[in-house]
């Protein structure tokens, strides 16, 4: 993919569309030792806190992915287009603990500019990060009752700021 650095200033993205339709490869760990994990994301935000470019991700403490978001200090998210979307399918709904996801869906994970975690070369957005936050989702705080009904399992979400370091991407995000 043909993606160019974006400064976080100039990053231009409508939250609604990158979440919902074109969804995120969330991948935490560090390309050069192979050791990271990939999950798709469609939830969580993106604004200033704390007066620095964030984004804001939730991973449940059941996914594999969890483990390397507490391991490791930084993350990536990479958005691809529609031709990619079996792909995402497929990373949100296996598990690295038993799959080779990249191996079965053919993506190809490239260095990132900033962090240790990889994005992928066929993104058309990646967003390189740092955590600076972490809290545990706490259910006695949701004003919206019909928010419980996605946790049948009683397994709420960790929620992740990431300091934004870096952005690569088309010229759509710029």
């Amino acid at each position: 993919m043909n993606r160019s650095k974006i400064e976080p200033s100039d990053f231009v993205v409508a939250p609604d569309r990158i979440w919902n339709k074109s969804w995120f490869l969330l991948t935490c760990g560090d390309f050069e030792s192979g050791k990271f994990n990939t999950m798709t994301v469609a939830w969580g935000s993106m604004g200033v806190m704390w007066f620095k470019p964030f984004v804001q991700v939730v991973v449940r403490p059941t996914r594999y992915t969890y483990e390397f978001m507490e391991q490791y200090e930084t993350f990536t998210l990479s958005a691809f287009g529609d031709e990619h979307r079996k792909a995402l399918q497929f990373m949100g709904s296996h598990s690295g603990r038993d799959t080779n996801k990249v191996a079965e869906t053919g993506l190809t994970p490239v260095a990132s500019s900033s962090v240790s975690a990889p994005g992928y070369d066929e993104a058309e957005l990646i967003i390189e990060c740092r955590k600076i936050y972490w809290q545990d989702m706490d259910p006695s705080q949701f004003v919206d009752p019909s928010i419980e009904q996605y946790y049948p399992e009683k397994d709420y979400h960790r929620i992740y700021f990431g300091q934004i370091l870096g952005v690569q991407g088309t010229e759509q995000y710029r």
